[in-house]
Formats: C-alpha cells, sequence, structure tokens
C-alpha cells in the first residue's frame, strides 16, 4: 500500500509539483470525455473569457468554482465533460487590432476589411492562447480537445444559421433606435461596455423666445450642442406655471426653427426649471416623447460625434465639445443665457473607447424579445433552472418584465458578418446561411452580430454534433459573474429554448465580486488587483483555489488580499506534514491491509464517525451550492480532527511495543488520510495528486481525480463517541489552557478534580495522555481544593491544585504586576475616549481601534484577577 522507499520532501512546493502534475494529466487525457451511454453526464460550458484577455481574480474564482464540481461529480462515476474556450470580443480585439496598425501609420479603412480581419486572425494566434495557459497553472480540469472559439468554422456557421432562422420566422427585423453609440469605433456598443462615471460639469440655463411674444422658456441641459437637434419643449401638464405656453411655438435660438410647446407626464417639474427641451435623435426619453407625440427627429451627429450637415454651415464639422463651447458663446452673445450651474452627473464612457458615449438615433437589426423572454422567464419561475443564491431571481424577473427589442448589430468588421445581402439593381434582401449564386449582383450588409448574439448559442453549439448534444445537453451548471445575468443568462436560456426546444443549464451559480480588504473593487488604476499568477508563484495554485472559496459565502462580496492566501498555504502544509508524518512512520511499521479493521478502539471508532458525519455534510452542502461552507467543514474535520486530535491520539498506540497493533493502527490511519485527501482533492488538486502518488505506487495512466469519492457509510456513524469524544476535546483543552495560564512546566503532570458525573474508562484514558493529567478525581460534591486553578465544562467545575507544580509566591506577584500594568493602560485608552475631541476628530478606524483595545484589555484584566483568586 505505501510507498516506504519514495524520499518524503520536508516542506511542500508548490512549484515543484503543479507543472508536473498537469502535464500528467493533460498528456494522459485524463479529463477527456466522450459519449459513453453507460455512465451519466456531467457537463460544464466555461464563460468563455475574451481570446485576448489576461486571467483575473474574478477568473480564479468563478473557474475554481467550476473545477470543484466537475472534479467532484467525476469521482462521484458521471462522465464528467467540461468545455473550455475563448470568445473573439468583437469590440475589445478590433480596438486592439485598430490601434497596434494605427501605431504603424496605417488606417483600418485604407487596408479594407479582408486585410484587416487577416490583422485580427494573427492578431488573435499570437494573444488569444494567453489566457488558456494562465488557466492550466490553477490546475482546471477542462477536456482541452474540446477547446472552442466563436469564430471557430463549426461555431461560426451555428451562429449564422441561427440568424437565418430568427430572420425567417420574422422575429429579426431592421429599424431606427435609439443606441449607446461610441464614437471611436463608430459603432452601437451594449449596456454593458458602457462604464458610468461621476462627472464635475455644468448645467446650462436657456432662454427660449416664445413666437410672437416677450416672453422666454428657460429650459435646463448639460449638454448645450444638443439644442441643435431639438424639436419640441416639453412641460408636465400638472404644471401650473406653464398652461397658457402648452400649444405655442418657440424659435429656436441659432437654427431658428418653429419647434412646439406640448405636455407629458414624464417631465419632472422639479428638476431645473420643470421646462425640458428635447432631443429626440439624441436622447432616450425625449426619443420616446417623440413618439407620443409624433415630433420631428433630426440627427446632429456624424458617426464620431462631429456636427453633420443638419445644423448650420458654420457649426458643420466641429467636434461636439468644441461646438459646445460655440454654441454656448452664440447664446451669451444673444444674451440668451439665464444661469449656470456647476453640475455634478453620471456620465457614461465606452469601455473601449474611453469616450463618453452618445445616444444616438441609429439603423440597426433588433431581435424581438416578447415571444422569447416569456418562456425565458417561466422556466426559471417554475424552479425548471435554479438560481443560487435565489435572490436573484426576482433581479431576473424585474428585467424580463421590461425588455425591450435587441441592439444585434455592431458597426465593426471582426465578428459574424449578418449574413444579408441586397440586390444592387431592385434591393431585394437575400438572407441566406450561403452567400448568393450570383455574387457580383448582391451587395453584403457590412455589420456583424453582437458579441452577445454569438456566445447566447454557447451552451449546445460547442457540441460538434446532435449525438453529442443529446448526451451531454442540457448542461448541469453555469458558474458565472451576476453582472451578465441578462446579457448572457438570460438569452442562452432564450437560445437553449427557441433551437434545443429545453433549458440550458441546471444551476446557475451566481459568483461573489472580488473587493479588497477595504472593500473598494479591484481595478488597474487603483493598484489593487493583485496578478493571480504572481500569487500563484508565491502560495501556489492550491493555497489560491482554496482561499478564494473559504472567503466567498454565497451571495456575498469577497474581500482579498494576497496575504491572506496564508489561509490556504497553511492548510496546505498542515495536510502535507500530516501525510509526511504518517509515510515515515510507514518506513519502519509494517502496513498491512489485512489488520485495517483489528484492534479498533475509541479514538477510531470516533474518526470514522467524524469522517462519515462530515462527508455526509460535505454531500448535502455541494447539492445546496454551498461551496464556502465545505471549505469550513474541510479546514475544521482536516485541521482539528484528523491532524491536532487523531494523530496525537494514535501516537502512543504507534509508539508501543506490539507490532500487530502499531501495524493495525498505522495501516488505517493512511487509509483514512487516504479517503481524506479524495475529498479535499476536487479544492485542492496538486498536494492532494501528489501525496496520493506517494501513498503507493500508481499506475501509469492512474490519478486521484479518476479514483472513487468516498461513498457515505451511515452504520459507521457512532454518535455517543462522538459526543463522549467532544466532551473529551472540551477537557483537554480546559486543562491545556489553565497550564498556559499558570506556567506548569511541560514536564510536569497535573492532578484534575471534576466535580460532575463520572467519566467513562475512553475519556479516563485520552485526558489522561493528551493532557498530561496525573490522577482524575470524579465527585458530584466535590469541594474545591486550597490555591487551585479552575474552569468550567458543560456546566461542571474543573479544578488543578497548583501546590508543587509552581511557585505560588511568585505566580502571585507576576500576576499583581501584570493585573496593575493592564490598569495603567486601560486608565489610559479610558481617559482617550472619554476625551471628546479625539472621538470626534480621529479617524473613525483609529477610534474603533481605541475602543477594541480597551474591550480586550477589560476582558484580560478580569480574567488575570480571576486567577489572582484561584491562588490565594
Amino acid at each position: 500500500m505505501t510507498n516506504g522507499s519514495k524520499e518524503i520532501p520536508k516542506a511542500y512546493i508548490p512549484s515543484e509539483v503543479e507543472d508536473k502534475w498537469y502535464s500528467y494529466w493533460e498528456s494522459r487525457r485524463i479529463y477527456h470525455s466522450e459519449i459513453d451511454i453507460t455512465k451519466k453526464p456531467y457537463s460544464i460550458v466555461i464563460p468563455p473569457p475574451n481570446v485576448t484577455g489576461i486571467l483575473t481574480m474574478g477568473h480564479i474564482l468563478n473557474n475554481t468554482i467550476q473545477d470543484v464540481y466537475i472534479r467532484y461529480k467525476r469521482m462521484l462515476g458521471y462522465n464528467a465533460c467540461w468545455v473550455p474556450g475563448t470568445d473573439h470580443a468583437s469590440i475589445a480585439t478590433e480596438a486592439k487590432v485598430t490601434n497596434f496598425l494605427k501605431d504603424q501609420g496605417i488606417d483600418k479603412r485604407s487596408i479594407g476589411r479582408e486585410e484587416f480581419l487577416k490583422h485580427c486572425w494573427e492578431w488573435t494566434k499570437k494573444y488569444g492562447g494567453i489566457i488558456t495557459k494562465q488557466l492550466r497553472k490553477l490546475g482546471v480540469s477542462c477536456d482541452w480537445e474540446r477547446e472552442r472559439f466563436t469564430m471557430d468554422d463549426h461555431y461560426y456557421k451555428k451562429v449564422i444559421e441561427a440568424f437565418v432562422d430568427l430572420y425567417k420566422k420574422g422575429k429579426i427585423y431592421r429599424g431606427y433606435r435609439m443606441v449607446n453609440w461610441c464614437p471611436v469605433s463608430k459603432s452601437a456598443i451594449s449596456d454593458e461596455e458602457v462604464l458610468y462615471r461621476t462627472i464635475q460639469g455644468k448645467l446650462w440655463y436657456f432662454k427660449y423666445p416664445v413666437k410672437d411674444s416677450d416672453e422666454f422658456v428657460v429650459v435646463a441641459t448639460t449638454r448645450p450642442e444638443t439644442m441643435l437637434g431639438d424639436t419640441g419643449v416639453a412641460v408636465n401638464p400638472n404644471d401650473e406655471r406653464y398652461q397658457e405656453l402648452i400649444g405655442k411655438k418657440i424659435i429656436l435660438p441659432i437654427v431658428g426653427r418653429e419647434i412646439p410647446v406640448f405636455a407629458d407626464d414624464y417631465v419632472d417639474m422639479s428638476f431645473g426649471t420643470g421646462a425640458v427641451k428635447v432631443t429626440p435623435a439624441h436622447d432616450v426619453n425625449d426619443y420616446d416623447m417623440a413618439m407620443r407625440h409624433n415630433l420631428e427627429i433630426i440627427n446632429i451627429l456624424n458617426e464620431d460625434a462631429t456636427l453633420n450637415h443638419n445644423v448650420p454651415d458654420e457649426l458643420q464639422g466641429l467636434d461636439r465639445y468644441e461646438a459646445r463651447e460655440k454654441v454656448v458663446s452664440i447664446f451669451e452673445e444673444e444674451n440668451l443665457i439665464h444661469k449656470i450651474e456647476d453640475y455634478t452627473t453620471s456620465v457614461g464612457y465606452s469601455e473601449r473607447g474611453g469616450v463618453p458615449i452618445e445616444p444616438y438615433l441609429s439603423e440597426q437589426w433588433f431581435l424581438k424579445m416578447e415571444e422569447l423572454s416569456k418562456p425565458a422567464l417561466d422556466v426559471v419561475l417554475e424552479g425548471k433552472v435554479n438560481f443560487h443564491p435565489e435572490h436573484w431571481v426576482k433581479t431576473y424577473e424585474h428585467w424580463m418584465g421590461n425588455i425591450r427589442d435587441w441592439c444585434i448589430s455592431r458597426q465593426l468588421w471582426w465578428g459574424h458578418r449578418i449574413p444579408v445581402w441586397y440586390n444592387k439593381s431592385t434591393n431585394e434582401i437575400y438572407c441566406e446561411v450561403n452567400p448568393p449564386a450570383d455574387p457580383e449582383n448582391w451587395t453584403q450588409d457590412n455589420d456583424v452580430l453582437d458579441t452577445w448574439a454569438s456566445s447566447w448559442l454557447w451552451a449546445h453549439d460547442v457540441f460538434l454534433n446532435d449525438e453529442e448534444v443529446k448526451y451531454y445537453y442540457p448542461t448541469d451548471l453555469l458558474v458565472t459573474a451576476p453582472d451578465i445575468i441578462f446579457f448572457w443568462v438570460a438569452r442562452m436560456i432564450m437560445a437553449g429554448l427557441e433551437f434545443k426546444k429545453d433549458i440550458p443549464f441546471r444551476d446557475v451559480y451566481f459568483t461573489s465580486i472580488i473587493r479588497d480588504i477595504q472593500g473598494r473593487k479591484m481595478s488597474k488604476s487603483l493598484g489593487n488587483s493583485p496578478d493571480p499568477l504572481d500569487v500563484i508563484a508565491e502560495y501556489g495554485a492550491d493555497a489560491l483555489r482554496f482561499t478564494v472559496l473559504y472567503l466567498a459565502p454565497l451571495g456575498q462580496d469577497v474581500l482579498f488580499s494576497t496575504e491572506r492566501c496564508e489561509i490556504g498555504r497553511n492548510f496546505a502544509n498542515k495536510i502535507w506534514n500530516a501525510g509526511r508524518f504518517l509515510l515515515m512512520n510507514a518506513q519502519s511499521i509494517n502496513i498491512n491491509p489485512g489488520l485495517k479493521n483489528k484492534h479498533i478502539d475509541f479514538a477510531d471508532e470516533w474518526m470514522m464517525s467524524r469522517f462519515q458525519s462530515t462527508l455526509q455534510d460535505i454531500n448535502k452542502a455541494m447539492d445546496n451550492f454551498e461551496i464556502n461552507n465545505v471549505t469550513k467543514m474541510l479546514y475544521s474535520f482536516v485541521w482539528n480532527d484528523f491532524c491536532d486530535w487523531y494523530i496525537e491520539m494514535m501516537k502512543s498506540r504507534l509508539y508501543g511495543d506490539d507490532e500487530e497493533v502499531k501495524s493495525a493502527v498505522l495501516t488505517r490511519a493512511i487509509s483514512l488520510f487516504e479517503e481524506m485527501l479524495k475529498i479535499v482533492h476536487p479544492f485542492m488538486p496538486f498536494i492532494t495528486e501528489e501525496i496520493w502518488n506517494l501513498i503507493s505506487e500508481r499506475k501509469d495512466d492512474e490519478s486521484i481525480s479518476l479514483s472513487d469519492y468516498p461513498k457515505f457509510d451511515e452504520t459507521l456513524i457512532n454518535k455517543n463517541a462522538e459526543d463522549e469524544f467532544a466532551f473529551v476535546e472540551e477537557f483537554v483543552t480546559a486543562v491545556r489552557n489553565i497550564r498556559g495560564e499558570m506556567n506548569i512546566p511541560p514536564s510536569k503532570n497535573v492532578d484534575v478534580h471534576f466535580r460532575g458525573d463520572e467519566l467513562s474508562d475512553n475519556q479516563k484514558l485520552y485526558i489522561s495522555k493528551l493532557g498530561k493529567v496525573e490522577n482524575i478525581i470524579v465527585d458530584k460534591n466535590l469541594a474545591k481544593p486550597h490555591a487551585a486553578a479552575s474552569s468550567v465544562i458543560h456546566g461542571n467545575d474543573l479544578f488543578i491544585p497548583l501546590e508543587g507544580l509552581i511557585d505560588l509566591d511568585v505566580e502571585r506577584s507576576r500576576l499583581q504586576k501584570e493585573i496593575t500594568r493592564l490598569e495603567g493602560s486601560l486608565g489610559g485608552v479610558s481617559k482617550k475616549l472619554s476625551n471628546e475631541n479625539f472621538v470626534k476628530n480621529a479617524p473613525s478606524e483609529v477610534v474603533e481601534k481605541e475602543r477594541q483595545k480597551k474591550n480586550d484589555w477589560e476582558e484580560k484584566l478580569l480574567k488575570l484577577k480571576s486567577i489572582w483568586e484561584d491562588l490565594k
């Protein structure tokens, strides 16, 4: 069973282990999956990261959760299939390639579409593998032979087929709609690609002349240049100030256009003056009002946000901000500015372009959502697709109930080109997967599809044929961030129901947001986002994996710092040291599987029962997606139960004279340790694989990943043994605490007087061994001995007489000095906290620190006085 001849290093060094085992797993196709009708499938599709992206802490959390479940299910006997892949990321990739070419003095439009796409493919090939190589460092058990890319031939064709299918069903149409417009990429972008920043700006109050009158209507705006596209002024129908103006005309300054004053419930009477300029082509709400009141819609911007031919000649061609200055200047000259105020506002910026977006009326392709959204909402409300945590159902329901048609076109070149051609002579529209037979007579639509309009097919179209879809689909679990619940999760559910007539996954696990220790979101600009590869190099992949899960309760943010990976590293070292202790002993003690169930004592019964109880709790928590709780259970069982108590309890028998007992004890302990490694393995794959292979010689294609997960055996649960030992643990801990507090030398045994019920022989035996107790005196009516330290166990008093163990006079003197010192310190901090100026002016964290210090010292003082009383 054991590998006694192998050298077991003193310390666990992750860098010497991780690459070795990942190479082993990959070269032996340990994680490859094929259809196997004798096994039940368990499938996960990776949320595809951007092809040119790099690993972030968010990826670490997300992919660790996926890996835990895929490894767990694989060990449970499922045919586990985890499909990896990357997304072509239209906007991000095109922006990077455009800038790359620009640095070489090349404009993408001068080289044309085909040549530009060649550069995109070259860029993708050069940088596209970085994130998948980085994921390997994390230890993910993906089936890399199944790696997909959203621009692969197979996947590309599936995306085009989906568009054609929906177009022919009448669900896709072309129309004008307000979109987020990026002037840099000259494309519509999704809400997800808009980042909002708080800007200190101005609020201009303009005076608009009323026709045939000396009156003015004052309107407020943060974007003066847009007034050139105004086609109305709106007031609230209940606003008494403007009742007589409703129906009259305004003469729009600079332009000279007559525009109506009208009433609409949308107008907020308390904002500005209560009168609102209406620019339908450049504001979503204004557009809606224009639709209700049949207003003219005038677009004043070119694609690059310069002013177009719909404005006066002297303003045409100006950048929007130059136009802003010019408009304000003209209003000042004509004495039409009422006032200007400082104003704080939230402005949307293009994530990739880095400039403010423009609400822009543009002709785009849209997908009708009403028919698709209802069944996608129903399957979530009916529990066919389950959200974890469940509170995201409400958010999902609210969004799905207020859904708008989806703008699926983007004015880019890199991506899935819309399969629509226009006849050069007749303007006839042709929409098919394959181009027209006479391409010279047709022009293809220039737009590509929104990236989400390709990745919404990911759950089923990563599988290459109908047999695979039938076997692996629906997938079992999707792990994703909640900020793309609408962009991706909702749309994948729609796509699954529309194209496969079934849900795409059964469970959705929404990850937490990883923040720094101060609660700030991690970002490059704040410099608080550690490089995961640096963390892995310092602490090891297992330590990072375990730590992020240990810190991540379901539905709550993770407060992470690199230093907190000490949690995972210390845990890995604890496992390593336990394994090393057992295997070092196996070099001199015979391991005999035939003795595994012989010479079982109280400690063994307790440990076997604790293992089964823990296994039962872990299985239940895994089923409920309480993965953070599982890390706590593992930590408690491995660190406390197995390492701190069980190994300590077995030592006396391990170091005894009876060779058969020694062999039975060690054989059983190593067997239990091996089972324990299996339940830790999904969380910490590298260290468990390394120790598992040190325990025994394995075949060349074996891996702990493919071993059977421990099966729960209720017959081994012994509640009496667990309760008995819980008492022993508390008793011994109390004895050890008294030893520490009273400075009792470790070499001296103590007597214990216990005022309570009789203890069992098992309890007495292990209390004596673990607590270095000479005599245990038990009596319900026991009087407190003279000069004895005390503690309370389950409501019963425990005493340790101190005479002969320590010099009582010296200890009393030491305690008195410590009490006096602490009283002085406590007086100082109390005085500081009673000073109102300090409490009011000092930083809140400093004040809180002083309060905590005061509480801690008060508790310590009470304890010291109690001990001093015991020594009287």
